[in-house]
């Protein structure tokens, strides 16, 4: 006999949304709850996060970019505090090896090139001056790649000056402890937090919304809101109401992961290391008490025996558990919201980690809906913002990742020749062509990736515009050239003058003074 669980059937008023049920805790349902807790407490609003211990999460999450600082601070989170929980690490971008040819080596950093002069972007007078001299690699021309380059970090100070203030960085954390502080944070802000495991949706007859989940125990948890954080399964969004995957395997192929955890042989460095391998790529992230690895592939290139034998055979200390294979598909769900059901998180989608944007996603989800949180009934209008919103941000990182293997000049494997050849979606077409004429690249309103970043990933894979845009050339020759030289000396110098990030960590009481009882899991990046 089902009984309802206390607590759970108070309803709010006829049009208020009252009753919020999260579908799943890891990272993606305790971001969730943590969010909801902060600014949907209305003192009248309960929210209730359903998790089983009994099933295991993927631990997405290790590696992040900037915007999960104002996720952070949205929650009032201390910086220092959360590292400590978290184990964590600065993270000043990712340096990719053997994407472009075998051999290669570039840096993806955050934050800008240089100074824009008079509106004309840095990338292009850098351009013209390359033409004429060597102003070495657009690299030296970012204060978090030249802080990356020497193992080194500062937090900027609110009024920073130049070049200092330019370093921009997001952070590298274990993804199962950040679930857990974000949890204590929520459940002392009222989130209840319910443990079982489902055993049935129960749909409303008439409007097919979601009305309760079922426990195995025979408890009901009724909703009015429900948010599926279940993982690949998409437990809500799939299996009960089936909203359908878009599959992208056709343009990302990796669809297989190995990962292992490994003992730190030196002290962190500031930022992610991607190796591309025959058939995918390896992931490095450093952590206080370890290091994160794994190795992303595709099963059509290479089986499960060979990619954890290229792992074992790439890794830098004592591995600390077992290789852990991860499974996934490489797509959206077509709609994120559907009836009273939003998903989140792996429910929603999955974009490989390359570029390390899972709990960006996740975020951007919260926001989004945030912003258009519904009241009772829920409105078709706000519903369908909401899908076109997730449906352009997937879209648009979907492209950013998908040029890191088209523009290859590899041709060693089967797999970078599939990529390399590959029709690519029109959307980025239409990029890789403008950048090739006069190194053009334009920024679509809310899109995550700004102009460095096209940049960075297409110079660093050779792919080189036949000129630079004549614009360019309405700036006096020598005093760009002085001005860049200057830059260039700036930026290295305040590199220098940095502590070592461990030095930072330490000093600023972020760095956990007993890592041994911390979690040893490997979590994907996200």
């Amino acid at each position: 006999m089902m009984q309802e669980a206390p607590g759970y059937g108070a309803k709010g008023s006829d049009t208020e949304v009252g009753r919020v049920v999260i579908v799943g805790g890891g990272t993606a349902g305790w971001m969730a709850a943590a969010a909801f807790s902060r600014f949907l407490n209305n003192g009248r609003r309960k929210i209730t996060v359903v998790e089983s211990d009994a099933i295991g999460t993927v631990g997405v999450g290790e590696a992040t970019i900037p915007p999960i600082i104002t996720f952070n601070s949205m929650l009032d989170i201390d910086e220092n505090e959360f590292l400590r929980a978290t184990r964590g690490t600065f993270k000043l971008g990712i340096e990719f090896v053997n994407w472009g040819r075998i051999g290669d080596r570039y840096f993806h950093p955050f934050g800008n090139f240089g100074q824009d002069i008079h509106g004309i972007p840095f990338h292009q007078l850098w351009l013209r001056e390359r033409r004429r001299s060597d102003p070495g690699s657009i690299a030296e021309y970012c204060m978090s790649a030249m802080a990356a380059a020497q193992g080194r970090f500062g937090r900027p100070a609110r009024d920073a000056r130049p070049p200092l203030s330019a370093l921009s960085y997001a952070f590298h954390f274990d993804a199962g402890l950040y679930a857990q502080f974000l949890r204590k944070r929520a459940e002392r802000e009222g989130v209840k937090r319910q443990e079982g495991t489902i055993a049935n949706v129960e749909r409303e007859g008439e409007t097919g919304d979601v009305a309760a989940v079922v426990l195995e125990s025979g408890e009901r948890i009724a909703g009015d809101l429900f948010i599926d954080c279940s993982g690949f399964r998409g437990l809500l969004i799939e299996q009960a109401l089936g909203a359908g995957f878009e599959d992208w395997s056709h343009w990302l192929p990796c669809d297989r992961a190995i990962a292992m955890p490994t003992a730190n042989v030196t002290s962190p460095q500031p930022f992610t290391r991607s190796t591309a391998h025959p058939a995918g790529w390896q992931w490095r992230i450093p952590l206080q008490h370890r290091t994160g690895n794994g190795h992303v592939y595709s099963s059509h290139y290479m089986d499960d025996d060979d990619a954890t034998r290229i792992l074992l055979a790439n890794l830098e200390g004592q591995a600390l558990a077992e290789p852990r294979p991860i499974g996934f598909a490489t797509g959206r769900r077509k709609l994120a919201w559907s009836h009273n059901v939003i998903a989140l998180g792996l429910s929603s989608g999955f974009l490989e980690p390359l570029e390390s944007t899972s709990i960006h996603l996740i975020q951007n989800g919260i926001s989004r809906l945030l912003a258009l949180f519904p009241g009772k009934p829920i409105s078709p209008v706000e519903r369908d913002e909401f899908n076109r919103g997730m449906q352009a941000t997937y879209e648009d990182v979907r492209d950013f990742l998908i040029l890191h293997y088209k523009a290859t000049q590899r041709d060693d494997t089967p797999f970078w020749r599939y990529v390399r050849d590959m029709p690519i979606p029109e959307t980025l077409e239409r990029r890789i062509e403008l950048w090739k004429l006069h190194a053009r690249v334009f920024r679509n309103e809310g899109e995550l990736f700004a102009v460095p970043s096209w940049v960075a990933v297409l110079l660093g894979q050779n792919i080189q515009p036949l000129g630079y845009d004549p614009i360019a050339d309405s700036l006096d020759e020598e005093r760009v050239a002085g001005a860049i030289s200057q830059l260039r000396r700036d930026y290295r110098q305040a590199a220098a003058n940095l502590p070592s990030q461990e030095q930072f960590l330490r000093m600023s009481g972020a760095w956990a003074d007993d890592p041994s009882s911390v979690s040893l899991t490997a979590g994907v990046p996200s």
